[in-house]
């Protein structure tokens, strides 16, 4: 069968009862999806599947399968809905006190009790090491964890924080067992104990990871509907490798992340037992500044940069349909969105960036680097920061140079400050504005960046966090949004679409992956669809 799928959320619920009823599970033979995430244990990430410290998409997918959070976002999207607790709910009127009341006779996958002292130990485990991967700043508007005999606990916040529920749903705060992780310290490895829908264990090749094999918990109780018995996750150096393997036959599913040409060519050229399936996406790319390095320090720099990108000569030339161009932290689907760069800075213009660093004494060309990883979010990472050097050069006003660096040490020189300039993708938490504006410009941010404005860290973040209405909170996002034109911390550049490919005979793909980039890897079955 060739076709491409197109799943909008507005189909999810007439979908739903034709997709349940495919594809069940007892199937003895492992469904196996590929990705091009690498998962590497080194001297700087010793731990990087620890809940406390990892903090990428490639991470939490695997977290995901193993690890059990009290919440859990459902199906197409939506309000977080009870996941490892029975419910849960703000128990006061500016939330403040949430309450969760596990599920009865919850235990790990190796039949020990899951009790509310497990959940009170991993969160406040996870605030004790702290981080330097900023998973800690998800968690830390937590004031007290309080538990009431074995299966209620009671979360006590500094502040009214209306997305604490979201928070709860993702693998920072995954419940773990006090006997196999330690209060103060990282996991190192591979190894993952948890009460999820999975069990998991890994191949190794050396310090990378070859191979994860997740086979179902039967001793799983929660709110998620197993449709296989066991799932096979391989990464791949690239998407090439990757689609040559389904080809072959050899997987069932590319995942994340395949090229911009695979996609054109399946569009255009459907090939024969693959389906191509575009689903909703929320994913941001851009470029981050150390506002302390001595190239960008000045803000007239940063400014005049973003006078100059020109984001859909960019987006056209690398991505295609693929993805579109991005005038704010928060992209357009998202409530909150708006356009402050375009509105600040307008159409790219050489002689107002000209303008920018005249006024403020700036000697040109500046001499700057562009940072990027070359095999973290696809093959196309290297052109695109090729075009970006570009359109810098072209204008007389930068001398611009690109270094690309492998994953596994980016992030760690990026974290470190070694890097002026750097580019990074953006794969939300979840799907609210909040998380488009925290992780960036709140306390022990994702970024671990020397930025910092007063005003919408201590004033304005909070503000936003008090709606419960998060239509009513935009006004202050759009506040948000224009202080980081005018400061320029971090350049919007693009938002990106989704999509998949898998074999005609493997079902539930539409529900694979969220808007958050999140693997669901329990949705996956086989049948005819």
């Amino acid at each position: 069968m060739k076709r491409k799928t197109l799943v909008l959320p507005l189909t999810a619920a007439l979908l739903a009862p034709l997709l349940a009823a495919c594809g069940g599970s007892g199937e003895s033979r492992a469904i196996v999806v590929g990705t091009t995430d690498q998962f590497v244990a080194t001297e700087d990430a010793p731990a990087p599947l620890d809940p406390a410290y990892a903090y990428d998409t490639g991470a939490w997918n695997v977290l995901r399968q193993t690890v059990q959070t009290l919440m859990h976002v459902p199906r197409g999207s939506g309000q977080p809905v009870p996941e490892a607790a029975e419910s849960c709910g703000f128990s006061d009127k500016v939330s403040e006190s949430y309450r969760c009341k596990l599920r009865e006779g919850l235990t790990f996958a190796d039949g020990t009790p899951v009790t509310a002292d497990d959940v009170k130990f991993s969160v406040e485990r996870v605030l004790a090491i702290k981080s330097d991967n900023g998973t800690a700043a998800l968690l830390a508007n937590i004031d007290t964890v309080e538990t009431q005999g074995d299966r209620e606990v009671v979360f006590h916040l500094k502040t009214p924080d209306a997305t604490f529920p979201y928070k709860l749903s993702t693998p920072v705060a995954g419940i773990l067992s006090k006997d196999k992780y330690g209060a103060k310290e990282l996991r190192d490895g591979f190894a993952i104990d948890g009460s999820g829908p999975y069990t998991m264990k890994t191949e190794l090749d050396g310090d990378r990871v070859k191979k994860f094999v997740f086979t179902k918990n039967d001793r799983y109780k929660g709110d998620i509907t197993l449709r296989n018995d066991r799932v096979e996750l391989r990464p791949f150096d690239d998407s090439a490798g990757m689609d040559a393997a389904l080809e072959n036959d050899e997987i069932d599913m590319m995942a994340r992340s395949m090229s911009q040409p695979q996609i054109k060519e399946l569009t255009e050229q459907p090939k024969d037992g693959i389906e191509l399936t575009e689903v909703p996406g929320l994913e941001i790319r851009y470029l981050a500044f150390n506002t302390k390095a001595a190239s960008v320090d000045d803000k007239a720099v940063r400014q005049a940069m973003a006078s100059v990108v020109d984001r859909g000569a960019l987006v056209s030339e690398v991505y295609g349909p693929t993805a579109q161009p991005l005038y704010s932290l928060i992209p357009s689907s998202v409530t909150g969105h708006s356009t402050s760069f375009i509105d600040t800075y307008g159409e790219p213009d050489t002689s107002k960036a000209a303008r920018i660093l005249r006024n403020a004494g700036v000697k040109t060309p500046v001499k700057i680097t562009l940072n990027y990883t070359t095999d973290h979010y696809g093959a196309e990472t290297a052109k695109e920061f090729e075009a970006l050097r570009g359109q810098l050069n072209a204008t007389k006003l930068f001398d611009a140079r690109i270094q690309g660096t492998e994953w596994s040490k980016f992030r760690p020189a990026q974290k470190r400050g070694d890097y002026a300039v750097y580019g990074l993708g953006w794969f939300p938490d979840y799907p609210d504005p909040d998380n488009y504006i925290a992780p960036f410009l709140d306390s022990d941010n994702f970024l671990n960046t020397p930025y910092v404005n007063q005003s919408v860290r201590d004033r304005l973040i909070p503000a936003s966090r008090r709606e419960a209405d998060r239509t009513a909170a935009t006004p202050v996002f759009e506040q948000i949004q224009k202080i980081v034109a005018k400061d320029v911390p971090i350049l919007p550049l693009w938002q990106g679409k989704q999509y998949v490919a898998a074999r005609d005979d493997v079902t539930g793909v539409e529900w694979a992956l969220n808007t958050s980039s999140d693997l669901l890897l329990w949705e996956l079955g086989r049948g005819t669809a």
